[in-house]
């Protein structure tokens, strides 16, 4: 008999910043975390990397063109939220083409420009846990696995 393989599910995330201050957005209708606020960004498709799915977060909801060449890599996070293992890459975006436009108001209720020192209280855990390690230089953490998410 044949074991099956251990999964995680991956996501990626898009971290603006400009003048000091960091893009967030307002989840809503969602289901999960609805009114705290987290970066743009989303679950990898499958059959694509993690800098594919970046370049598709950005344009399916904040309708940014974002080339790989204006993605650095961050910070990744290993976590465990819900009880489903998941590991979440960070890119820091250096370049875009168009406009800021919340593209998704129907999961997203609030999309601004926010002091990247002093994030709202109402962030994302591991949100605010990968800004604040990308602000010291940190490229890894991990999240949750005290049984707090």
């Amino acid at each position: 008999m044949k074991k099956e393989r251990f999964k995680l599910t991956p996501a990626t995330h898009l971290i603006f910043i400009m003048d000091g201050k960091v893009l967030l957005s307002r989840r809503a209708n969602t289901g999960w975390r609805d009114g705290f606020y987290s970066l743009p960004g989303g679950h990898l498709d499958g059959k694509e990397t993690a800098i594919e799915a970046a370049i598709r977060e950005g344009k399916e909801e904040i309708g940014l063109n974002v080339e790989e060449k204006n993605l650095e890599f961050a910070h990744v996070i290993h976590r465990i939220s819900d009880g489903v293992e998941r590991v979440d890459f960070f890119f820091l975006v250096k370049g875009w083409k168009g406009e800021i436009k919340n593209m998704e108001p129907n999961k997203c209720d609030d999309l601004k420009w926010l002091d990247v020192g002093n994030l709202p209280k109402n962030t994302v855990n591991y949100v605010r846990q990968a800004i604040e390690n990308i602000l010291r230089g940190k490229f890894y953490s991990e999240e949750g696995w005290d049984g707090n998410t």
